[in-house]
């Protein structure tokens, strides 16, 4: 008997478990604020920790981020007056979408889930000190004290950075739905009008282009990768729907492409996507790294693998430009180029960073450059030819490097012709005498 009423708390137990949630597909949609899986975490935990402010659920409460907590509260408290509405007409309005606020998060604790009032005051907290941040350098908001910790220009220059690179990890997001329901109420204007306006705002704050329409974003995460990515005139050509991992591209950098006479040219936007070669001219986008790039990317790539339909650019993008920049002499000839523009200390630093980035990818099968690899291989063995391009670089790779190897050519070859010419003098000598 008693094995029996084992056998059927056994099975009722998994009915219950593998029963499906009608709306759990709608659920799954509603997803784009992610967990980092814990193994990419162990790979380069940094990249993914917040440095100062934890925005969002995620990371609320943790030690070492609980001092920006009071100064959230005062960006709340300068947000409310200068708007001059009621706080309860942000909390309703947040109230009538917070279960599609909720559902956002794809690993959500169950306390948040089960604390509506405490999700909801964090929502309205974190979202309001997003919206004052990136207003920091409106000149018209002067109601911050002189000596503000965050909003004055001391802040600007040495917190708000911080800040900055804080609020584009994964983990560290909260819904543009958040954002758009605070302005709607604050500017009594409609949800339309305020998607816009927070997307403009973050633009603005990262410093993108603001004029292209990036259509409906998930986040600030989200924002600043469309419009990193997003083409000014979008691909109409079918993908060759391969990986393109062999040819001579695949093994000639930067400088080794110029020695091949390869030109290099800075494209008008700053878009990854903007890559095109045409003729003897590889077209890049110009790029800005610094010490906060490397968990940009990372955070980029994890949205990509996550959450489904982001795209493969940003991946494809690091996989091109670590065949690119393979030393930090390849860096020196981007520089020049007004390609990349390098805050990171040295360009030695630019070539690791791209090989670091590199490893912590995986380029799906279907890349969009695949087009720019194949005009490169077939441009480079029509010009030069297999063996007479091998023979070129070569000869430039090995005696033309530096000026002092160029002289020591030139001097060796003017000493060979010497030499022949005494030797006909020589024998012309000898022949007129006999």
């Amino acid at each position: 008997m008693e094995k029996r009423d084992c056998i059927i708390e056994v099975t009722e137990k998994l009915k219950l478990e593998t029963e499906a949630s009608p709306d759990e597909p709608e659920r799954w949609e509603k997803r784009s604020i992610y967990k980092i899986p814990v193994h990419a975490v162990n790979l380069n935990k940094e990249a993914y920790t917040p440095w100062v402010a934890a925005i969002g659920p995620y990371h609320h409460g943790v030690e070492q981020l609980r001092r920006m907590e009071d100064h959230k509260k005062r960006a709340l408290r300068h947000f409310l007056g200068r708007s001059e509405k009621p706080l309860e007409s942000y909390v309703e309005a947040l109230a009538e979408v917070v279960h599609d606020l909720m559902d956002a998060y794809g690993h959500l604790d169950e306390d948040w889930k089960q604390d509506t009032k405490k999700f909801l005051q964090l929502m309205i907290t974190d979202g309001c000190f997003i919206l004052e941040t990136m207003s920091a350098d409106d000149q018209t908001i002067n109601d911050y004290s002189p000596n503000d910790l965050i909003f004055s220009d001391h802040g600007k220059h040495n917190v708000i950075p911080c800040i900055k690179r804080d609020m584009l990890l994964l983990e560290n997001q909260v819904p543009t739905l958040v954002l758009e329901k605070l302005l709607d109420v604050a500017q009594s204007g409609s949800i339309e009008k305020s998607e816009n306006h927070v997307t403009q705002l973050i633009l603005k704050f990262y410093g993108r282009s603001r004029t292209m329409r990036l259509g409906r974003c998930q986040h600030i995460l989200d924002v600043y990768r469309k419009s990193m990515v997003k083409k000014v005139k979008e691909d109409q050509s079918t993908s060759t729907k391969q990986l393109h991992t062999e040819g001579s591209f695949n093994s000639i950098s930067a400088t080794q492409l110029k020695e091949a006479g390869i030109k290099f040219k800075r494209g008008r936007h700053e878009r990854l996507k903007d890559i095109d070669f045409k003729g003897r001219t590889l077209k890049l986008p110009a790029i800005s790294l610094d010490d906060t790039s490397e968990s940009a990317f990372l955070n980029m790539v994890a949205f990509k693998r996550l959450h489904i339909g982001a795209g493969n650019e940003i991946s494809s993008y690091i996989y091109f430009m670590n065949r690119l920049v393979s030393n930090e002499r390849d860096v020196c000839l981007l520089k020049t180029e007004r390609i990349i523009s390098n805050a990171m200390g040295s360009d030695k630093a630019v070539a690791k960073l791209f090989l670091k980035l590199s490893k912590e990818i995986l380029l799906d099968s279907d890349t969009w450059l695949d087009e720019v690899y194949i005009n490169m291989d077939k441009k480079l063995g029509n010009i030069f030819g297999k063996h007479l391009f091998k023979w070129r670089y070569h000869l430039i790779h090995t005696y033309f490097r530096s000026p002092w190897a160029m002289l020591s050519v030139i001097a060796a070859a003017l000493g060979i012709g010497l030499a022949i010419t005494q030797a006909i003098y020589t024998v012309l000598s000898f022949i007129h005498r006999v």
